[in-house]
């Protein structure tokens, strides 16, 4: 297959397929079967992506489309760790499109579910794929348009007031990073990211590149739910359909994290000790370590399975902020190795969240229970990211504290190591109290019950879970290639 078609594929496929499915909404069935075709594809097209920039490989390459030069057209690159994330984007696509199957009825797919979802998977993979700072920066708006019309499907006034907080801060962020943008343009006079970060690397200090790095730093941090721009999220995020908010969950705040990876590590060389990353250096720990605990702090003190989850959503790109915080190589790999595994995780809990408050009716913890005992495969499924997230062997959660907790002792960070362990046992004590409620204690009425779409699309993601726990060596080289390709060591 030509370089340039599977380089765009993974945006090119969810966008076609978007636009048939919106002129067939009003045939649900139709639109369904698009949607699950286009997904077929995109997996097609991402397996071949990812095998072409695997070690051993050749060159990476670059398009730019338009016979454009480099810093007019747009600009696709297939490096890690982008094309990593597009096929973890792909994973995540596929279980919950099979999941939407018992999920989201004629009404919701009239209303333009499917070619919403797959314009907004188009998006982020679009960001994770383009080699230009201004088309990031587009990339987040499209993802955004696509994500308020999902928050709003039902059209209720919870749904409204959740998506009007969620456009506020997100048209906030969009100002910072915007104006960001601006200023390192100026300074620059680009916006191609290998070409900044070459103007940049020689260039001395500046009050504005300063300025433009706390810009750029707010924005995607106010995006991707870090202390304390973090409360937010739990007041949005809980409006929506499971598919919806499992999907936001799963990738919406990963998605601006790759953007903080793609301008503090591959523009700001921060994992280089460029000087234009130093005045930032001091900060990220400070913000790491209050994500952690606070937001690890804030689940535990709520009874809604949404807002618990949402509050975990948060304290793990704490986590995540902590390999990035470490400013070197190996603590950016902890940071994308952290990344794979909780987009797998996390749209996994929302999933089965969704699954017990369809067999209970309540998305009240204190109202659920008998999971184990009605449906002993969802509660073995839905133990899977429980134990996951609480950092607990064999599972890739285990592997993803221990490689960020091990570069953070390494590196000389004992208070972040510390924190990431308090952390830890508050999510381990906020887990077992989640899973022990919901399956282990009686029922307290008839349950329902769950669709067999469900338990496949948990199937699917608590399986990729297993798979990294048990072997975490070939995903642990591919985030180490992806921290050398951000700092522009390519090998």
């Amino acid at each position: 297959m030509p370089e340039a078609p599977l380089i765009a594929a993974p945006v090119l496929v969810p966008f076609l397929g978007a636009a048939l499915a919106m002129l067939l909404r009003e045939r649900p069935r139709a639109s369904l079967g698009v949607a699950l075709a286009t997904i077929a594809v995109l997996v097609t097209s991402t397996l071949l992506l990812l095998s072409r920039v695997l070690p051993g490989t050749g060159p990476v390459p670059t398009e730019v489309f338009g016979d454009w030069p480099i810093g007019f057209g747009i600009a696709f690159s297939a490096s890690l760790p982008g094309v990593l994330l597009v096929a973890v984007t792909t994973l995540v696509a596929t279980a919950v499109m099979i999941y939407s199957i018992g999920d989201i009825g004629p009404r919701r797919r009239k209303a333009g579910f499917d070619a919403l979802m797959l314009a907004m998977i188009g998006a982020v993979n679009g960001a994770f794929l383009t080699n230009d700072l201004f088309n990031l920066y587009v990339w987040f708006e499209l993802a955004l348009l696509a994500a308020l019309g999902l928050l709003t499907l039902d059209r209720r006034i919870a749904q409204i007031d959740g998506a009007i907080r969620y456009a506020a801060f997100a048209m906030m962020a969009a100002t910072f990073i915007l104006l960001g943008i601006g200023l390192v343009y100026g300074t620059a006079g680009t916006l191609d990211m290998p070409s900044i970060r070459t103007i940049l690397s020689s260039a001395e200090p500046s009050y504005s590149l300063a300025i433009a790095a706390g810009l750029l730093l707010g924005g995607l941090g106010l995006k991707s739910g870090l202390a304390p721009f973090h409360l937010w999220l739990p007041a949005s995020y809980h409006t929506a359909p499971t598919s919806v908010v499992a999907t936001f969950a799963g990738l919406l705040t990963k998605m601006a994290f790759y953007g903080l990876l793609f301008v503090l590590v591959g523009m700001l060389g921060l994992s280089a000790g460029a000087r234009g990353a130093a005045h930032i250096v001091g900060i990220l720990p400070w913000v790491a370590g209050v994500t952690m605990i606070v937001c690890a702090m804030g689940a535990l003190a709520q009874t809604d399975m949404r807002r618990i989850l949402s509050y975990h959503v948060i304290a793990q790109v704490g986590y995540m902020a902590v390999g990035l915080a470490l400013a070197n190589n190996r603590g950016i790999a902890a940071a994308v190795f952290y990344m794979v595994h909780s987009i797998i995780v996390q749209t996994n809990l929302f999933l089965g969240a969704g699954l017990i408050r369809r067999a209970s009716g309540s998305w009240d913890l204190t109202r659920t229970g008998g999971m184990l005992r009605n449906n002993p495969l969802f509660a073995f499924l839905f133990a899977v990211p429980v134990l996951s997230l609480s950092g607990i062997p064999p599972f890739s959660g285990f592997w993803a504290k221990f490689i960020v907790l091990r570069e953070s002792l390494a590196a000389g960070h004992t208070w972040m190591m510390a924190a990431g362990i308090l952390a830890g046992l508050m999510t381990i004590v906020s887990m077992a109290l989640f899973w022990a409620d919901a399956c282990w204690k009686d029922a307290r009425g008839r349950t329902r019950p769950i669709p067999a779409s469900g338990l496949a699309a948990m199937s699917l993601l608590s399986g990729a879970t297993v798979a990294i726990g048990l072997t975490p060596q070939p995903l642990w080289e591919l985030a180490e290639l992806s921290a050398r390709a951000l700092s522009g060591n390519q090998p």
